[in-house]
């Protein structure tokens, strides 16, 4: 039997069919980027350019503002139009560059597009090529790759772990990426095994994904210290401490990070977007991105210029139908629910879900029952019902353990009486961290 976490977990629809084999597109150059600065978890970068100013593909236009931190780059070559606050679909107020493409897609000096291959022979300048490119974690949580590959060292790391998971409901864009870049996909896991100077690094891929764990199995080959392992399907598989559990069987304590416990976790974008900034110096531009849903005419696995708006991938996807009732930026269990199209797509955009309308009613919501659903959903161990009557309450002195939530969602999803017990679960997190740092400043 495949192997998985050990507590809660839910098996919401798959809804995979969608998209599962169409391959990668490429969405045609937009006319106008809007490329925020704040894409990275820790401290946004600080513009470097001016309006009217030339740009081309792949420069730096913002600089890190910090060790957690990560430049930016301009998307398209052209001219930087402006430099303002917009709407994002992070931020109701983001500092954004807006560049107008002059179609040629002119390429910044030394990026070289048909390299094919890394030089393993100076592993000592891959982190820097990483950190230089901008690179954040592909799967949705944007933090600075470099950041995670220069664990301190009293948190000693002997396993690196690759999540090819992509548990959520139909987001197929790392199915796509592991079945037509295997081979690329290997060559960042082993520039990043490198970095961290680990001799192991395991590929998770949960077992509804049959032909991307045959292709990466057929790329690993008897590569040395590099292992695939199917894991069985269950949401949410692909969270770090979930995966973590469920490869090496090693539990991350409340409060602590997956270095804690010798580990480090990728995401399989990611390491393709290693082989990119390692082996053709190529800044992280575009990305991989899946449209789907039953409310968008023609669903696309497509790889798509950072800061592209929204209205361009839809456009592109044939329109919404008039039955559309939500937009969903990511997977429709973690992800955020749109207003409007009217915003970019970010280094962690890995989808763009189109639900109908029967699909995305609320239920009416009634009183809790007791019954313990959310409980054995929780694949932390926590009990999402009462903390989630006690958020209500106002009582988030009392909510330390909200800080261990995942935001999965399993809880609400298994919820027979249609708690919105997500949003109360993340509105203590925000209010106890509020106080703790009233009590510091204290």
């Amino acid at each position: 039997m495949n192997r998985t976490f050990k507590r809660g977990g839910i098996h919401p629809p798959e809804e995979k069919h969608y998209t599962r084999e169409k391959p990668i597109e490429n969405l045609p150059l937009p006319g106008k980027v809007c490329i925020p600065l704040n894409q990275n978890l820790g401290a946004p970068s600080q513009p470097v350019v001016e309006p009217k100013q030339a740009v081309k593909t792949g420069q730096v236009i913002a600089d890190p503002a910090g060790f957690v931190s990560s430049p930016v780059h301009a998307s398209v070559s052209g001219v930087v139009k402006s430099i303002g606050y917009r709407r994002t679909s992070v931020s109701p107020c983001s500092l954004c560059i807006e560049i107008e493409s002059d179609g040629q897609d002119t390429w910044v000096d030394g990026v070289r597009l048909e390299a094919d291959a890394i030089d393993f022979s100076r592993p000592e300048t891959f982190l820097e090529s990483i950190r230089a490119a901008g690179l954040v974690g592909m799967g949705g949580a944007a933090f600075p790759t470099h950041v995670k590959l220069s664990p301190p060292e009293e948190a000693p790391v002997d396993t690196l772990i690759v999540n090819g998971i992509e548990c959520e409901p139909y987001l197929t864009a790392d199915n796509r990426l592991m079945l037509e870049y295997p081979g690329k996909i290997l060559q960042g896991v082993l520039a990043m095994k490198a970095v961290l100077g680990v001799g192991r690094a395991i590929i998770g891929i949960e077992d509804n994904k049959p032909q991307a764990i045959a292709a990466v199995h057929e790329a690993v080959g008897k590569t040395p210290g590099v292992e695939v392992v199917a894991l069985k399907t269950c949401y949410p598989q692909g969270a770090e401490k979930q995966l973590i559990k469920a490869i090496l069987d090693r539990e991350v304590p409340p409060g602590k990070l997956p270095m804690h416990v010798g580990a480090v976790v990728q995401n399989v974008g990611t390491a393709f977007a290693v082989f990119e900034a390692v082996a053709r110096k190529k800044p992280l531009v575009e990305r991989v991105m899946t449209v789907s849903g039953p409310s968008i005419r023609d669903p696309k696995n497509l790889r798509v210029r950072i800061g592209t708006p929204l209205k361009d991938v839809i456009e592109f996807c044939g329109g919404a139908r008039e039955d559309l009732g939500k937009l969903i930026m990511g997977g429709p269990m973690m992800g955020k629910a749109l207003r409007s199209a009217d915003v970019p797509v970010l280094k962690s955009t890995s989808g763009l879900i189109f639900l109908d309308r029967a699909s995305s009613l609320s239920q009416p919501e009634s009183e809790c029952i007791r019954c313990g659903r959310c409980v054995r959903a929780c694949p932390q161990g926590l009990v999402p019902g009462e903390m989630a009557r006690m958020s209500e309450a106002g009582k988030f002195e009392l909510l330390a353990d909200a800080l261990d939530c995942l935001e999965c969602g399993s809880c609400q999803y298994d919820c027979p009486s249609n708690r919105k017990i997500l949003h109360l679960l993340r509105l203590a997190k925000n209010e106890y961290r509020e106080l703790q740092k009233e009590k510091k400043s204290a």
